[in-house]
């Protein structure tokens, strides 16, 4: 046994900092969770709903997909959001937020209640249709 009570050449699994946050998710049969350029995007019923960033600013808090008509009301309900400064099609919640982890989770209980201003339809790929594997 290695100190921390795993056996010999097991690897020990390293925690996301924002795996709280999807965990609500998990309970939904659609749920998945992929990698995508250093984040971990959630997607309900098919649809990207929001990306978890642990990285260095400006990737580090949650990334809501959505579209750009839809910006402004969620704005208005979470003043904390802004358009991301490198991805601006989609709305950031930076960790260094004052109200980051009420904010996420309400966001997150927004995207498991399916509410409409939430997610976007992921973009195929070329040669085929979008693979959610």
């Amino acid at each position: 046994m290695k100190p921390g009570g795993r056996p010999a050449g097991e690897r020990a699994r390293r925690v996301h900092r924002h795996e709280w946050l999807w965990q609500p998710l998990e309970g939904d049969p659609s749920f998945l969770l992929r990698p995508m350029f250093g984040t971990k995007a959630a997607y309900l019923g098919g649809r990207l709903v929001l990306c978890f960033s642990a990285a260095d600013e400006p990737w580090r808090g949650v990334l809501v997909c959505t579209d750009r008509e839809s910006q402004p009301s969620l704005r208005a309900e979470f003043p904390s959001l802004a358009p991301h400064p490198v991805l601006p099609k989609w709305l950031y919640l930076p960790e260094s937020a004052a109200d980051f982890e009420a904010a996420a989770a309400r966001l997150v209980l927004l995207a498991r209640r399916r509410d409409p201003r939430i997610g976007v339809a992921p973009k195929s790929r070329p040669g085929g249709p979008a693979r959610l594997q």
